[in-house]
């Protein structure tokens, strides 16, 4: 049975939750009472507790929750704090970027992600969460890049003009805040292929992406890889190359996590209209019990959510099925290939 419905983006990690959202909570009425030094002092404190600085990751209870629709419901209020604390500390870099880091995950799982179960009952509604999840996006990638432009004054507008050139600035502490830039830019321009203004920002993803690979190709226990199974054709994406990242992803976690199965079933055996890999691969992620690695407990149930929908629309997504042996399109086969949204 479905728990809820949205799918976990790849990178979403301890800075985007866990217990800094009650420490923040609570450390709030000192911003009110006290005088200058002691409000700032109090500001900086709650940043570095919402950003998880010095964090050391024992206590997730974000990632650790078997209830996705709970923390769906519990974001939108933790991002706005942030935000609201970002306001008092501009240049708190840590923050920034878990702020990003919040809003990707949030814009994938529960605004991108729900779109497309609405595509055959309301059209038009699943257009315009697509490009709320648009604009959720532009604005991660906002919060990412005043990281970057902190670092290297002028690097966004470098990375829009000679993206090649800007990214040699970027050593291996930069790639949290590099990676968000990109998977924020990149998930903009993927949810909204026709925005030609931001196509033309694809240089920078994949120049971005390569320079990531380069830098440290495990980091984060295979995300780099599993961002790469999801690029679309016009950001330098292809069966062959999600097979490939898609077997070092799995390595690189150790199995713990089954994201990168669901994202081979669309990316590849779905694109090559291969049904008897796709089902098999997704009945095996539903096979996986989510509770046996709890660091990865939500990202793997909203895995299995995700698997679940997709084998339900198989007979949909698939044209060569025993009803339709001409594979003539039927009205409900509006996308047999991935959409990678």
């Amino acid at each position: 049975m479905l728990r809820s419905r949205p799918y976990l983006h790849p990178g979403l990690n301890r800075a985007a939750g866990g217990r800094p959202f009650l420490l923040a909570v609570l450390l709030l009425p000192p911003l009110v009472l006290s005088g200058c030094s002691i409000k700032g002092m109090a500001i900086n404190s709650v940043a570095n507790a919402l950003s998880g600085s010095g964090d050391d990751g024992g206590s997730n209870v974000y990632l650790t929750d078997d209830d996705p629709i709970l923390v769906g419901q519990a974001l939108p209020f933790s991002l706005k704090l942030m935000e609201t604390i970002l306001q008092e500390t501009p240049e708190h870099e840590d923050l920034l970027v878990a702020t990003a880091t919040g809003f990707v995950s949030y814009a994938e799982m529960w605004v991108l992600r729900p779109s497309r179960y609405l595509e055959d009952t309301d059209y038009y509604a699943a257009r315009a969460e697509r490009m709320r999840a648009k604009k959720l996006f532009l604005r991660a990638r906002d919060y990412a890049g005043r990281t970057l432009d902190l670092r290297y004054p002028g690097i966004t507008e470098r990375l829009k003009q000679s993206p090649d050139e800007a990214v040699l600035e970027f050593g291996e502490d930069d790639l949290p805040a590099v990676y968000w830039f990109m998977a924020a830019l990149g998930r903009a321009i993927s949810t909204d292929l026709g925005d030609a203004e931001l196509l033309v920002q694809g240089r920078a993803v994949r120049e971005l992406l390569e320079k990531a690979l380069e830098l440290d190709e495990a980091w984060n226990k295979g995300t780099l890889h599993e961002f790469v199974m999801a690029l679309p054709v016009q950001l330098g994406g292809s069966p062959e190359r999600a097979e490939e990242a898609y077997a070092r992803a799995m390595e690189l976690n150790e199995g713990k996590s089954v994201g990168p199965e669901v994202s081979l079933a669309e990316s590849v055996y779905l694109v090559r209209q291969d049904r008897e890999n796709f089902e098999r691969i997704l009945r095996q992620v539903l096979a996986f019990d989510p509770d046996q690695y709890p660091e990865y407990r939500l990202t793997n149930i909203l895995a299995q959510q995700h698997a679940e929908w997709l084998l339900s629309k198989a007979d949909e997504l698939f044209w060569t099925t025993p009803a339709n042996p001409l594979r003539i399109p039927t009205n409900k086969m509006r996308y047999p290939w991935p959409t990678h949204s």
